[in-house]
């Protein structure tokens, strides 16, 4: 059985600076044997640590849209943010990827954003993610659950680690799979823990953007 953190951030995302070996020795700390790497802009990272890690992990990416973020899985090459929602999905789809919305709903709200939660958009994606430790607002994961159950989707949970204290707040307990068909059968048999991170997690990544701008 895994313990799957399906939403990590690395030191390749420009708002966290986590390195690689630390995330290795707290997953095999707590116990969580299968993380996806979702960083800013770039899978560098994901498959760095894929080569690395003593468990498995799922390449991903979080890729900024006009109307919010989506999350490609099972990727193999980055996908540049900024394109409409549509062209993203189709980028992800041409790798063989999985489409996910992440913090579907617990994120101050983008112009346009209405857009991603449109049907239009949503019998497009595989997989909402149901409880992120990093949002505040518990009516949010109700309404994730919500889509979900309308529009027949995968639910999943990750911590959104910025940093390596974070990893495992969330997590799905799933049975092992093999490939992205197989991962949203398992991920739809698991079950979610989460819990909330510390508001000031927020800070900490804001000034870490800084520091890297700077």
């Amino acid at each position: 059985m895994l313990r799957a953190d399906l939403h990590v951030h690395t030191c390749y995302s420009m708002d966290c600076s986590t390195p690689l070996s630390k995330i290795i020795a707290h997953c095999l700390k707590i116990g969580i044997n299968c993380i996806a790497i979702a960083d800013h802009g770039t899978i560098a990272g994901a498959l760095k640590l894929e080569e690395i890690a003593p468990f498995k992990v799922i390449v991903a990416e979080e890729i900024l849209t006009p109307c919010g973020e989506l999350m490609g899985l099972f990727l193999k090459e980055t996908i540049p943010s900024g394109p409409s929602p549509e062209e993203i999905i189709e980028r992800i789809r041409s790798q063989g990827g999985l489409v996910g919305i992440p913090h579907p709903l617990g994120r101050a709200p983008l112009k346009n954003s209405t857009k991603l939660l449109s049907e239009r958009i949503l019998s497009q994606v595989d997989i909402i993610e149901v409880f992120n430790s990093r949002t505040p607002f518990s009516n949010s994961f109700t309404k994730a659950w919500e889509l979900v159950n309308k529009y027949g989707l995968a639910p999943s949970a990750g911590s959104d680690a910025h940093m390596v204290s974070e990893i495992g707040k969330a997590y799905v307990e799933m049975p092992e799979f093999n490939g992205p068909d197989d991962f949203i059968n398992c991920l739809i048999q698991g079950k979610i823990f989460g819990r909330r991170s510390n508001p000031l997690v927020h800070f900490a990544s804001t000034w870490t953007k800084i520091k890297k701008k700077l």
